[in-house]
């Protein structure tokens, strides 16, 4: 049978979920095998040196680099406060002594008789990981983190903003089809995980952000409401650490664009439920999409599991359900209903590798394999 590789996004009603919770540096972890947690909980923490600020003494008080640590109120290793002398010049005949107060809060940390810089270094900063997604600690990697397994509802979105959040689902949109809009954002919304259909306003999305709500999800998002929305334009790079006091998920793309009613679905029905979220999208090298988890019970959602989820990852097959993302069928969701082996001549002259995709409608297609995008579930 015919087949062929192809990026794409997982939307699943169930699947096993784990997620690596590692520092940035060597630490502790607080955490065991076997150990139950929720999102918020704290599973590894370590300390960061802190900043370093510099000091020109021999500058200040107008002396050798050499002299400088004779001239020290304070010696390596202690502790000084912003605007406390440290050190004090040897004056005219013991008077007109200067003295040079701190400019930071910390610890000395070295005095040069070279340079004459004195370095303080700010107090250590504390770097707490959670755990993100509520489930079991299936291993632990010593002084890095944990792995937390979980079965849960995945769905992945095209496009995101903002870092990890988590809150309750709430459904701002009647339908899959319908514009999210300020009006549908209310105040017992704050701390939600806020469900929309299609575009997001950036009404709306201001909206969002005044009540509190930690993370907006809808189908499509104009380009220019997320420029105003960032307060500048955003680049191709990894996101996720915009700091604008919400986490925002693109489901389907840029533009008035519907969310899939089987995303909209799957969502809306655990409406009540917490999801863990998080915005942080890779383009290039290192594909990373954002996504929201939905931890499920026992035995929930069993019958909807999907046996394409069997299939190897990103592969084409007859049957696989894929997203048209060019146009003139830009954003329509289909079945692969053929895939022919030879390369087929395009419109514009050239040849490439083509696949046909059914539409819900019945109606077919012919479109380029380059032009899809798998929807793994």
């Amino acid at each position: 049978m015919a087949k062929a590789y192809t990026p794409g996004l997982k939307v699943a009603a169930r699947t096993t979920h784990r997620a690596r919770r590692l520092l940035p540096i060597a630490g502790d972890v607080r955490v065991a095998v076997g150990d139950t947690v929720a999102a918020n909980d704290v599973v590894a923490e370590t300390f960061m040196d802190g900043d370093i600020t510099p000091m020109n003494m021999a500058n200040r008080l107008s002396c050798p680099a050499n002299e400088v640590a004779s001239l020290m109120l304070k010696q390596i290793g202690e502790s000084v406060e912003q605007g406390e002398p440290i050190a004090r010049s040897k004056g005219i005949f013991g008077a007109f002594k200067t003295e040079v107060a701190s400019d930071a809060t910390g610890t000395i940390e070295q005095v040069s008789s070279v340079t004459g810089q004195v370095m303080i270094r700010g107090a250590a900063i504390p770097v707490q990981v959670r755990a993100y997604l509520s489930g079991t600690v299936v291993e632990v990697l010593p002084k890095e983190g944990c792995i937390i397994e979980n079965d849960v509802m995945f769905v992945q979105g095209i496009f995101g903003i903002g870092g990890e959040t988590e809150g309750v689902i709430q459904v701002a949109c009647s339908n899959h089809e319908e514009t999210l809009e300020a009006d549908a954002i209310t105040g017992d919304m704050k701390g939600a995980v806020i469900l929309g259909g299609a575009r997001m306003t950036a009404a709306a999305l201001r909206t969002a952000i005044e009540v509190g709500a930690a993370a907006v999800v809808s189908g499509g998002l104009d380009d220019q409401d997320l420029k105003e929305l960032l307060g500048r334009d955003l680049g191709v790079a990894i996101t996720g650490s915009e700091k604008i006091g919400i986490t925002v998920i693109v489901t389907e793309g840029f533009g008035d664009i519907a969310m899939a009613a089987r995303t909209w679905r799957l969502l809306a029905d655990r409406a009540g439920r917490t999801a863990s979220v998080n915005g942080a999208t890779q383009i290039r090298a290192g594909v990373m999409r954002p996504e929201i988890l939905v931890p499920l019970e026992p035995g929930e959602n069993e019958n909807e599991i999907d046996p394409t989820l069997a299939k190897e990852a990103g592969m084409l097959d007859l049957g696989t359900t894929v997203r048209v993302i060019r146009d003139p069928y830009f954003g329509l969701l289909g079945e692969v209903s053929a895939l022919p082996t030879e390369p087929a001549v395009l419109g514009s002259g050239s040849r490439a590798r083509v696949l046909e995709v059914r539409f819900p409608d019945g109606a077919t297609a012919i479109v380029p394999r380059a032009n899809v995008e798998l929807i793994e579930g």
